[in-house]
């Protein structure tokens, strides 16, 4: 199990936790919490804030590579709803004014799903809060050395946390003109989109 020294510093004669040695801190940004939802944090918070920040992450991911694949025109074979091909599905946000909202309804059932019974540590082996294996798949993970288990966290929360933001200027560059690849645009290969 992975070890974490938290440090404390004296507030006002109060014990506050600090977290500028956390795993996710790097350079050149370092501690960035412009928010302050770590002011007078305490280690579960900060849990709790790490758990909700990797799974935002890991969807986002999983929303940019799903924005890339279907905007290259690759879809499902058969409907996605009676008379309903995918592929007469527009890609990007244009696509939930064409899915019945009965469909609509299943993915976010299927996601809350889950969310309550699959993606959480079951059996409490986890390493650190996102950590599902849950005693059944390490792919090497336990072989690691912690140098390498840090550097493989930290490149997950580095790409989930670009993810977060690529995904966000697609749906932005989406709805301003329809052209969520402008750059490819701008270097003179545009992307036919919808």
């Amino acid at each position: 199990m992975l070890v974490r020294a938290l440090r404390t510093r004296r507030c006002l004669g109060k014990a506050v936790m600090t977290f500028e040695e956390e795993i996710g801190v790097l350079a050149p940004l370092g501690f960035y919490d412009p928010l302050g939802l770590l002011d007078d944090a305490d280690e579960e918070r900060f849990e709790r804030l790490r758990y909700v920040e990797l799974k935002h992450g890991r969807i986002c991911m999983l929303a940019v590579l799903g924005h890339i694949v279907t905007a290259a025109g690759i879809r499902l074979p058969g409907e996605i709803s009676f008379g309903l091909p995918f592929a007469d599905v527009p890609a990007g946000l244009k696509a939930l004014e064409v899915v019945p909202a009965a469909g609509l309804a299943q993915i976010v059932a299927f996601v809350g799903f889950l969310e309550l019974f699959v993606m959480k540590d079951v059996t409490g082996e986890g390493d650190f809060p996102g950590d599902f294996r849950n005693g059944f798949i390490d792919f090497g993970w336990d072989n690691f050395d912690d140098e390498t288990k840090e550097q493989k966290r930290n490149i997950e929360l580095n790409q989930g946390r670009a993810a977060q933001m690529g995904i966000l200027a697609l749906m932005v560059h989406e709805k301003l003109d329809n052209n969520p690849y402008m750059i490819n645009s701008l270097l003179g290969y545009p992307v036919p989109f919808n």
